[in-house]
């Protein structure tokens, strides 16, 4: 199977050497590269520039527009069996900065301004856009959820799928609990305890299905399949 995973933290510039970032260490996106690439798979890594997991043969990209042209620059997109978007991009970009009262464009704001007040609009998410880009993949894409219950996190896993057109999503975060939990349209179908067991299921799930005739939803064959919430051990 050809692999394309995207992980590690994206930003978007507040001026030429300032940021707005996400906090990620790349390090899920590649024990997953490392995973697959030993099972044999072709695997090709995109890393936010951020990321302090490195793999020598990864891409690195800084905004969700250079990430985005990266993935369309890829040749045979048609040819991509699975994609694993664990990227945390910014999800906000500087339309305006205001510097002691005055807009402003400089390349580097001053560091003696008595106040900055930054305009922030929401960027384009590339996750609606994977499925044009790789439309035979089976596409993953994750939610990191704070508040709520792990019910809630499952929701907002499953509203992702159906309004990106995905096939799976993995949740975690506070509000899922410990642990990861793997949805499809059908909900909820896996729990798994760490990182680690969560690659290694991945590297299953995905291989026990069709690559290039992926039937979106389709339940794994292995562990439970549950559309409520089960906890993962410890």
């Amino acid at each position: 199977m050809r692999i394309v995973i995207t992980g590690g933290p994206g930003g978007e510039p507040i001026d030429e050497v300032r940021y707005i970032t996400n906090q990620s260490t790349g390090e899920l996106s590649v024990k997953l590269a490392r995973r697959f690439a030993e099972a044999g798979h072709p695997v090709e890594l995109f890393l936010g520039r951020g990321a302090i997991w490195r793999l020598e043969s990864a891409k690195y990209f800084q905004t969700t527009d250079e990430l985005g042209r990266m993935l369309g620059d890829l040749t045979d997109r048609n040819y991509v069996d699975a994609v694993f978007h664990a990227a945390a991009l910014s999800d906000f970009g500087v339309e305006e900065i205001i510097v002691d009262g005055a807009r402003t464009k400089a390349a580097k704001i001053s560091s003696d301004a008595e106040s900055i007040q930054l305009l922030l609009r929401p960027r384009p998410k590339l996750i609606r856009q994977l499925r044009e880009l790789f439309p035979s993949a089976y596409i993953v894409g994750w939610k990191f959820e704070l508040d709520g219950k792990p019910e809630d996190a499952v929701l907002e896993g499953l509203r992702q799928i159906a309004t990106n057109r995905t096939d799976g999503c993995v949740v975690n975060g506070a509000a899922f609990g410990s642990g990861f939990g793997f949805c499809t349209v059908k909900g909820l179908i896996q729990t798994v305890p760490t990182k680690e067991a969560l690659t290694e299921w991945l590297l299953e799930f995905v291989s026990k299905q069709k690559p290039g005739r992926i039937q979106r939803g389709e339940a794994a064959t292995t562990g439970h399949s549950d559309s409520g919430i089960s906890r993962a051990p410890g």
